[in-house]
């Protein structure tokens, strides 16, 4: 039944404790890892399917997230809601996410019961039976959950507006939860549909970390998984978009109730394809070198320093599938304008591209670093998602430590060649002003919004 199994022995932290981890393929293509941490009695359970907003079409946007709901409403053999009750009553917790390029079940549970957990797993690959019913009133709630985190937020009217104008191709624009039109005109069996199409043992990762004994517990998954058929996967989306514009740059403004203007900057960056791309891991260390720890440029000049700004942050996320944003965001303080702060946080990237950084600011940089990537290897929880999402986005899950080792190997050049990149790629700006209005202008260049039927619900309301 197995087509392959890659055995490793690994040391434990616990000196006395040998760990095995086990990694295989089953006969139906679904990815399987299981790594033992017997220093307590849990088991963090993940199972990924590579399916998310990018692969959706025009007209049917927010499938991927909206099915996630759908996955907690029950099969023949489990009932509506009774999935996360099982899963309380034994002592666990349960949850899921959606994000551009996956969906992600995640189980924490005593590892006595962890048979139980992958029962109900393997259950709804297959068996998910949910009425017209329990899909209208999930509709609801997915509605409401966009008019709170994106249409009455400020910050995501800014990310979503930004995330629209940052990409040509209408799959790459589109946001997770979907556009309001969509979550209007979406039917139960779009959903059944996009169901049977990705949710199969060929389209998954399935990642284990906890105490638990690696063998038996991959004869279980066996047992539970390995009689689930393939199934022939639609052709995804093509992604690929050239990292610079093919159009000019382009800087708006946008309205919403907030007390104070939020500012955010994007660039679009290539995202790793293999564990030995350079650039990747500079430019994260250059997220880091800007904003997130006490020795940050922005938050030790821009916040506590010259007091220019409220709020800051940096980041860029190297995992996925071909494209990455980076982007910094800020909040100014009281009497600066967003064009200053604007001004600040470039001429920080500016003041690196031209000078670079020292080898002593990148070292305050990588203590912090490392040591909360090692703390992380005591979390089984930590360590799951790590291993998943290494499995999972092609780089291989043994490649935990080299990730950390070739990020913490960043020169100083290398930040000072990252730094550069971004100023050689034409921004998108995005500011939200205070005033409860939902209005986009354009400054220069040209700004897509999001769909009218949004800005009519906010009227509506």
């Amino acid at each position: 039944m197995v087509k392959r199994y890659l055995w490793i022995f690994l040391l434990s932290a616990a000196p006395a404790l040998e760990a095995q981890t086990l990694h295989l393929k089953l006969d139906n293509g679904m990815k399987v890892l299981v790594s033992e941490d017997k220093r307590a009695p849990v088991a963090a359970v993940r199972l990924w399917y590579k399916v998310g907003s990018v692969d959706e079409h025009t007209g049917k946007t927010g499938l991927s997230h909206a099915l996630e709901h759908m996955m907690f409403k029950g099969t023949k053999a489990v009932p509506a809601g009774a999935f996360s009750r099982r899963i309380a009553a034994l002592g666990g917790s349960d949850n899921a996410y959606t994000n551009r390029t996956e969906t992600v079940y995640t189980t924490d549970i005593a590892a006595k019961n962890l048979e139980e957990v992958l029962k109900m797993e393997a259950d709804r690959m297959t068996g998910l039976n949910f009425s017209d019913r329990d899909f209208a009133n999930e509709m609801d709630v997915i509605r409401e959950e966009r008019r709170l985190r994106t249409e009455d937020s400020p910050a995501g009217k800014m990310w979503e507006t930004l995330n629209i104008n940052m990409w040509h191709k209408p799959f790459n624009r589109a946001p997770v939860i979907g556009y309001m039109d969509d979550l209007h005109t979406l039917k139960a069996d779009d959903l059944r549909a996009w169901y049977r199409q990705w949710y199969a043992p060929n389209n998954a990762t399935l990642v284990i970390v906890g105490g638990v004994n690696a063998q038996d517990t991959v004869k279980t998954v066996e047992k539970l998984f390995g009689g689930i058929p393939a199934r022939e996967l639609p052709p995804r989306n093509d992604e690929a978009e050239n990292p610079a514009f093919a159009e000019p740059l382009f800087t708006a403004e946008i309205r919403a109730a907030t007390a104070q203007p939020i500012v955010g900057i994007g660039w679009r960056m290539p995202r790793a394809q293999k564990i030995t791309d350079e650039m990747p891991y500079a430019l994260e260390m250059l997220s880091l070198v800007l904003a997130g720890t006490d020795s940050a440029r922005y938050d030790k000049k821009l916040q506590r320093g010259d007091a220019v700004a409220l709020a800051v942050s940096a980041g860029y996320n190297n995992y996925g599938r071909k494209n990455a944003l980076f982007a910094v965001t800020a909040m100014p303080n009281g009497g600066v304008t967003p064009a200053a702060l604007k001004a600040r946080l470039t001429g920080e990237i500016r003041d690196i591209a031209e000078h670079g950084v020292t080898p002593q600011e990148l070292e305050l940089i990588r203590h912090p670093l490392e040591a909360e990537k090692i703390f992380a290897k005591d979390s089984v929880r930590s360590r799951a998602d790590m291993l998943g999402t290494l499995e999972h986005n092609g780089f291989g899950w043994q490649t935990e430590d080299e990730v950390l080792r070739r990020l913490l190997a960043v020169t100083p050049a290398q930040v000072q060649a990252a730094a550069r990149l971004l100023l050689q790629s034409p921004a998108a700006e995005i500011t939200v002003l205070p005033q409860q209005q939902n209005a986009a202008r354009q400054r220069t260049g040209r700004l897509k919004t999001p769909s009218a039927r949004i800005i009519r619900n906010k009227a509506e309301k």
